[in-house]
């Protein structure tokens, strides 16, 4: 039983870790950030794999695990000193939020919990339930959150639409 766990976590790693790098960036909004989201958070994964109850559950589990893994980076380096020789910033596209960049950057700047609920109803296509899983939060929330937050969306992007 517990090769299987193993097995199956990994062939979902595998098949859906160009997601899992989405989802990362949408949070940290940096290329290697991101990637060391996913890595941080396959890893932990793979460690505590044989945890899992239901098999049927790790897709909404590796999804939580990432979204923490990313929230923890975004509030580590907030902590972080800045450091006295730094790189210019470069300027990175991501190409799968090309097409409808005016929306992603609209969506960057609602609240956390509000983001978390766009991004992965939206961008990761997962269910009321399946996002109250991983938020740890009631349905009925995050229907709020997503109404809210689409409402929101709503009113900034027709102001600009008529700016």
């Amino acid at each position: 039983m517990e090769k299987d766990l193993y097995d199956l976590t990994v062939s979902y790693i595998l098949e859906s870790q160009e997601k899992f790098y989405r989802l990362a960036y949408s949070y940290v909004r940096n290329k290697e950030s991101a990637l060391d989201v996913v890595q941080n958070s396959i890893c932990t994964a793979l460690e505590k794999c044989y945890t899992i109850k239901n098999p049927q559950a790790i897709k909404t589990w590796l999804y939580k695990i990432i979204v923490n893994e990313a929230l923890r980076h975004i509030k580590a380096s907030k902590n972080e000193a800045p450091a006295d020789e730094t790189l210019p910033e470069q300027s990175y596209n991501e190409p799968s939020f090309d097409k409808d960049r005016e929306v992603y950057e609209a969506v960057q700047n609602l609240s956390e919990p509000v983001r978390t609920v766009i991004i992965l109803h939206y961008y990761e296509d997962l269910t009321i339930k399946q996002i109250a899983e991983i938020t740890n939060t009631n349905p009925n929330t995050v229907k709020t959150r997503l109404y809210s937050g689409l409402s929101k969306l709503e009113n900034k992007l027709s102001k600009e639409a008529f700016a």
